[in-house]
């Protein structure tokens, strides 16, 4: 579904943060810290991943794509259309169960918990990207936006959400003693930061080339194989991007994951996402997403709030 672009008629609009943040920070950083930290809840990561084949890399991107387009639709759409495309989603989740491995126990993918730790952090993601990015935000605008968010959380139902920045901390900071890095959020956590190669190319691949499947594994070079383990998405290859939000991750969840790094990796990662703003913003219009485009030409014709910088 294409988002139709109005300047009234969804659940935000040209004088909403969610606006500015979305039109001028990068999706897929964003995208993937939310996947890397939902990870860290083995209820939520257990539900992904026995409902999706996460080891075939085009089913995990196919993943991404969906909710990237989601999260478009609910921002740019107008109501109709964002409501629309909750309840998809809402109808999938609704047939999905996962295994507690721990306890034995079944659940549902749909839980409300589930869905809560899902909205914040997704929230909390998308507004570290924006700030790491250099998206010029007040402390009132980062407030605004946690507020504006919880339109999004009333789409799949839920209605108890983080409204501020504060409360937003004070939740993931309490979520805290629930989380842990499972195998299966490590093994996320892996396939978000490095490039794998799916079964179906290699299999095309060998086809093509006449060689026996199980010896593709050896036969394929790193200058052959770089288009098919790392397709360009959006500003950069996956594994990229995957590496950039795990910098932006909270010192306590890398360390969860086992990894320490420093200021210096920080400010790489900030370094590289502020390049990777400019770079976004000086794309010719034709190479600009049509509803970008259209909701910064929307957001040029009102009066800018202080500080707003929007990228022609």
């Amino acid at each position: 579904m294409k988002a139709t672009v109005t300047p009234g008629g969804g659940l935000f609009g040209p004088q909403s943060i969610t606006w500015r943040i979305h039109t001028e920070s990068l999706g897929w950083p964003a995208v993937l810290r939310a996947l890397q930290l939902q990870a860290l809840h083995p209820r939520t990561i257990r539900g992904i991943a026995q409902n999706c084949l996460l080891d075939d890399p085009e089913v995990a991107r196919a993943r991404l794509r969906r909710q990237l387009a989601f999260i478009t639709v609910r921002t740019f759409g107008t109501r109709e259309q964002a409501e629309q495309a909750a309840e998809r989603v809402r109808q999938v989740h609704a047939r999905l169960i996962g295994l507690d491995t721990d306890t034995g126990t079944l659940f549902r993918v749909n839980d409300e918990e589930n869905l809560r730790w899902v909205h914040c952090v997704e929230t909390s993601s998308h507004l570290e990207v924006a700030l790491r990015a250099g998206v010029p935000l007040t402390g009132a605008d980062a407030d605004a936006y946690v507020a504006e968010q919880r339109r999004s959380a009333s789409l799949v139902g839920l209605r108890d959400v983080p409204a501020d920045v504060a409360e937003l901390g004070d939740y993931l900071d309490g979520m805290r003693p629930y989380l842990s890095a499972t195998d299966e959020a490590r093994d996320a956590l892996r396939r978000s930061v490095s490039p794998q190669v799916s079964w179906r190319l290699l299999r095309l691949w060998s086809r093509s080339h006449g060689a026996p499947l199980v010896t593709q594994a050896t036969a394929l070079r790193p200058r052959l194989a770089a288009p098919l383990l790392t397709p360009p998405l959006a500003l950069g290859s996956l594994p990229a991007a995957g590496a950039l939000a795990f910098a932006t991750l909270p010192a306590w969840a890398k360390e969860m994951y086992g990894w320490q790094t420093g200021k210096a990796a920080e400010y790489a990662a900030g370094t590289a996402l502020r390049a990777l703003r400019a770079a976004a913003g000086a794309l010719p219009e034709r190479l600009v997403a049509p509803e970008i485009r259209a909701a910064r030409a929307l957001m040029r014709a009102v009066t800018p709030a202080p500080g707003a910088d929007v990228a022609a």
